[in-house]
């Protein structure tokens, strides 16, 4: 629409990006433009970036103070945070300024009424399935080593509930700083408890540091870890030390979604971030294009008339999309158990 103001985007960044953001704003744009090629949005796409220093290395200040900025800026629409602890800081604000907001954490009490959510793991899905995972292995008595936050202590929760509906004994169970960098004492203690294997639940930094104590105390035991590797992604030179680890995941290699985006855009398929990212530009395509009223409201009301798209992230066959009080994006299966094995993430057959 000539002359007419544009879609204003809030992005907000609550972990440091090498290159400022730029990639995950070009994955939002490509999904984004999936509709407005179509010729359904009529007006130009505007992004604006904040970038916050979160938990659990900055502030809960700084988390709210860049959420305010994009608010008062006019934005229709934020995007982000990425980590449950700050998504548990802005969630109230969401409702406080009837502003919505995608975030991709893991945490389902980042929603609201303004408030959606585009799983990236799930702190209450993901232990269920690794529980499940070992019973399968025919591992019955794991520690636990898990992040004193909220993500880790959600994590343990969770696992306490999925493992005593199996039968799984608890070995141990220890929690961590999830900044620590020198974890062989506490990782000592757990092995002298004589486990048959050892999960680790957290953000993901202290995983370096688990694998770091089990190499030094030459302890070969077999390791489950939620969708904290997905650091690995990031971080290449960690992967070598997840050696043999089973971990979950966000990415498929049979979703013909993500096949497509490969052809498209072979960076923004290779990870699960920026598929993510990709399929909420696409949700929000599809909810500007159905609203109604142009408002804050109004955009709430046509995210929730999202429905049955099919999902990049996930796989083959996880659809997207919202409801009156459904604010969780992913249905199906979502969670992807991977490996990290010669530098490469291999998906797991569990059909064994």
């Amino acid at each position: 629409m000539p002359g007419a103001a544009p879609l204003r985007i809030g992005f907000l960044y609550d972990f440091p990006q090498g290159d400022g953001g730029a990639a995950l704003q070009t994955a939002f744009r490509l999904g984004f433009d999936t509709v407005a090629s179509q010729g359904r949005v009529d007006r130009e796409l505007e992004l604006v970036a904040n970038h916050a220093r979160g938990l659990p290395a900055g502030t809960e200040h700084d988390v709210i103070t860049s959420f305010r900025e994009l608010e008062t800026s006019g934005c229709l629409l934020v995007v982000g945070p990425s980590i449950s602890d700050n998504g548990l800081i802005t969630q109230p604000r969401f409702d406080e300024f009837g502003l919505p907001s995608i975030n991709y954490t893991g945490g389902e009490r980042t929603r609201g009424v303004f408030g959606f959510h585009y799983q990236v793991g799930s702190l209450e899905e993901e232990p269920a399935v690794l529980a499940a995972r070992l019973a399968q292995r025919g591992l019955r008595r794991p520690a636990i080593v898990h992040d004193q936050s909220p993500v880790g202590k959600r994590y343990a929760e969770c696992f306490d509930d999925a493992r005593s509906s199996l039968g799984l004994e608890t070995a141990g169970s220890i929690a961590i700083s999830p900044m620590s960098e020198d974890l062989s004492a506490p990782i000592a203690r757990l092995r002298d408890l004589g486990p048959d294997s050892l999960v680790y639940l957290g953000l993901g930094m202290a995983s370096h540091a688990v694998a770091v104590a089990l190499e030094e105390l030459s302890w070969d035991v077999p390791v489950v870890a939620n969708s904290a590797l997905m650091f690995g992604y990031a971080r290449p030179d960690w992967r070598d030390g997840w050696r043999g680890w089973e971990y979950l995941d966000a990415i498929a290699d049979d979703n013909v979604m993500r096949a497509q985006l490969r052809e498209q855009e072979a960076a923004i398929a290779a990870g699960p971030v920026s598929c993510a990212v990709y399929d909420i530009g696409r949700l929000v395509g599809e909810a500007i294009a159905r609203a109604d009223h142009l408002t804050r409201d109004g955009l709430r009301e046509a995210l929730e008339r999202v429905k049955q798209l099919p999902a990049t992230c996930g796989r083959e066959g996880t659809t997207m999309g919202f409801g009156v009080w459904d604010h969780a994006a992913l249905k199906g299966e979502y969670l992807v158990l991977r490996e990290w094995r010669d530098g490469k993430t291999v998906q797991v057959d569990t059909s064994a």
